[in-house]
């Protein structure tokens, strides 16, 4: 098995134990091997780094744990990095869902102008990271989850010769929460999901997924003719049905956004306002496990539950072990998929050994999508172009290209507002 050295960026964060615990659950895979945590927070950084010393030894996990607030001391000499970092922390995403929210345009973590802002600020850290990476550590692979994961890796890939990843389950989740929302076991679902990263589609013959080895498009089709209660489940496995493709629970902002925009401004507080509240009780239990006997997350108490991370893990131990396996990953196109440029970021199955992560060829977007996806995909371009060393004019040109915001009145009323509200997080040039 891999001894490796890995340096997980953002290692003191709430979804780090979980995180640690999945690193942890495959030691045998890593045996041997050092995970540098390094943070800007110091005394969370402590805790975790305590806290997973505790959990290895509990587990008998051959792991060296150490950490470090000194980025380039914890990339000296490391084969991956693992980034999962979030600028501004929720109080910033907070303003992402807000503030747009406020003139009747959607607010998301990665979608519309809260997505946008949430790039530029992600992609200033990157831009530094890699610099170091480029110094210290140059034929390491980059795992990145730092949202929103395909403009991270687009950004990267075009300005500097470091090789990156970028990960996220949604295209395993997405066709077991619609079988789960129809009523069928999530587990007899199989599909082929890419496009972009949250934006992805079931691609193939018969609508590209099948559940218990026969076409589930037909299924669907027939519980919603049954009758299924949940509005919002009708809405998305209708929309799979009538466009003959699984869709992405993200493509609901497109689709229904009026809809949303209704459901999002009648609740009284956002998604990151709910994540806050929570924040307590998660440091609260980190906090009692590391003087536990034997410690053990809860996932009802743990920041995205114990192994929020585990496809990160699954994806590291396929290349350093060079497994072969086929795992969906955000990387260049490179001739993959017809529908989108070499140089495009997507999100699209790809094999994964020892060379490293590589796309597999022979797909289309299906025909309905091809339109949107076309359009999210120059968005991605402009907005990864204009983090990394464009001005205010043409991040505004980025922003009013994202379906979500199309007109330029309120792409320069958002853009100030968020503009100003992140200052601090952003590159003068930007402001």
């Amino acid at each position: 098995m891999a001894s490796v050295k890995i340096a997980y960026i953002g290692g003191g964060s709430t979804r780090a134990p979980g995180t640690l615990a999945s690193f942890i659950r495959q030691a045998e895979n890593f045996s041997g091997s050092e995970i540098v945590l390094q943070d800007i927070h110091p005394e969370r950084l402590d805790l975790v780094r305590r806290l997973a010393v505790r959990m290895a030894e509990a587990q008998g996990a051959d792991l060296k744990i150490t950490a470090t607030s000194d980025r380039r001391a914890a990339l000296e000499g490391c084969d991956g990095v693992l980034s999962s970092y979030r600028p501004g922390g929720f109080e910033a995403r907070a303003l992402d869902e807000r503030i747009p929210l406020s003139h009747g345009a959607i607010g998301q973590e990665t979608q519309g102008a809260g997505g946008f802002f949430m790039a530029l600020r992600a992609i200033a850290v990157a831009k530094g990271l890699v610099a170091d990476m480029e110094a210290v550590c140059p034929d390491a692979l980059l795992f990145n989850y730092t949202n929103p994961v395909n403009i991270v890796a687009q950004a990267i890939s075009d300005h500097s010769p470091v090789r990156v990843v970028s990960l996220c389950e949604g295209p395993i989740v997405f066709p077991r929460e619609i079988a789960e929302l129809a009523g069928l076991d999530p587990r007899k679902v199989r599909a082929v999901m890419l496009g972009l990263n949250h934006a992805c589609w079931s691609a193939g013959e018969d609508g590209g997924a099948q559940y218990d080895g026969q076409p589930m498009i037909p299924l669907l089709a027939r519980k919603l003719e049954e009758g299924i209660e949940d509005e919002w489940a009708r809405r998305w496995i209708g929309l799979a049905v009538e466009l003959n493709s699984l869709p992405a629970s993200y493509m609901r902002y497109y689709y229904f956004e009026n809809e949303m925009v209704r459901e999002l401004r009648g609740k009284s507080t956002t998604r990151a306002q709910d994540i806050q509240k929570d924040v307590p009780t998660y440091w609260q239990h980190y906090h009692e496990q590391v003087d536990a006997p034997n410690p053990i997350l809860d996932p009802a108490l743990s920041r995205g539950g114990i192994f929020e991370l585990e496809v990160a893990v699954d994806v590291m131990d396929s290349v350093f072990n060079d497994k072969g396996e086929i795992w969906p990953t955000n990387v260049r196109n490179d001739g993959a998929v017809q529908d989108f440029s070499d140089a495009q970021v997507v999100e699209v199955p790809c094999l994964v050994n020892c060379q490293g992560v590589r796309p597999i060829s022979g797909y289309r977007v299906p025909a309905p999508v091809r339109g949107l996806l076309g359009a999210l995909g120059e968005y991605q371009q402009l907005t990864a172009d204009a983090a990394w060393n464009g001005g205010r004019q043409q991040a505004l040109q980025a922003l009013v290209s994202n379906p979500l915001v199309r007109s330029l009145p309120l792409a320069q009323t958002l853009y100030d507002e968020l503009a100003a509200a992140h200052r601090e997080h952003l590159p003068e040039r930007l402001w």
